[in-house]
């Protein structure tokens, strides 16, 4: 049997999963390739690879969709890598840029700003803006130097009460049943010691990965993080 293609996410907070899956015989079974979320969505959408680790706006898009294992990237509240960095008070913003890597963030600031905060703004993809969505290792170490951080995954929690999961692992067709239950394993593995991906990683001012990957992150996909998935796709197709 050909192998079986996989796209991943080449942030920090998907290091624990790969640690996994490296580390698994579910490495003989796969070609394994790393992009950034709305990359490896656009993969998985267009039959590029067949599973991935996808925002889940992306769902939207597929015309069929199984969610893979137990585990995605989430968060209880506050997350600390998915922001709306502002020059000013979110009430007073006018235009806010977009992040172009991710489109499940991109949806939920919108989200917030309209049916949270009740601000109208407009948006825009490049050039200068009141503010802007920012999502993965490019906001470590920035949260001191805006006058105004928003953290959507807590601010998520305070307009739902839950959590959130920003990332599933979706494959576009089925795949063997052994392999699933190997390939989850693999994940449960990696997610046990997160903090061996630490050393090596690059030194931030007023960032703490220990912090990060073991209090704001929160792999496990509940039936709270299923609900919310739900809950964020019914609001952001009335954006």
């Amino acid at each position: 049997m050909s192998k079986i293609k996989i796209s991943a996410v080449s942030y920090t907070n998907t290091l624990p999963f790969l640690q996994g899956i490296k580390a698994s015989p579910v490495m003989d079974r796969i070609d394994l390739s790393l992009d950034h979320p709305s990359r490896c969505a656009q993969r998985v959408i267009d039959d590029e690879v067949d599973m991935g680790i996808i925002p889940i706006a992306a769902l939207l898009s597929l015309p069929y969709y199984r969610i893979i294992g137990d585990y995605c990237i989430g968060s209880d509240g506050e997350v600390d890598s998915v922001f709306i960095f502002s020059q000013k008070p979110i009430h007073e913003i006018k235009t806010i840029r977009l992040d172009d890597q991710s489109r499940t963030s991109n949806g939920l600031a919108q989200i917030l700003l309209r049916y949270h905060w009740k601000v109208d703004v407009d948006l825009v993809t490049e050039g200068e803006a009141d503010a802007f969505v920012l999502i993965g290792d490019r906001t470590f170490g920035r949260k001191e130097t805006i006058p105004y951080v928003y953290d959507l995954g807590h601010y998520w929690k305070a307009f739902t009460g839950l959590p959130f999961a920003f990332a599933v692992w979706v494959a576009n067709k089925e795949l063997p049943a052994d392999f699933v239950a190997e390939f989850n394993k693999a994940l449960a593995d990696g997610i046990s010691h997160p903090q061996d991906v630490i050393k090596g990683l690059p030194v931030y001012d007023n960032f703490d990965y220990s912090s990060y990957l073991t209090e704001k992150l929160d792999f496990h996909l509940t039936p709270k993080k299923r609900e919310a998935i739900q809950k964020y796709l019914e609001l952001y197709q009335t954006l």
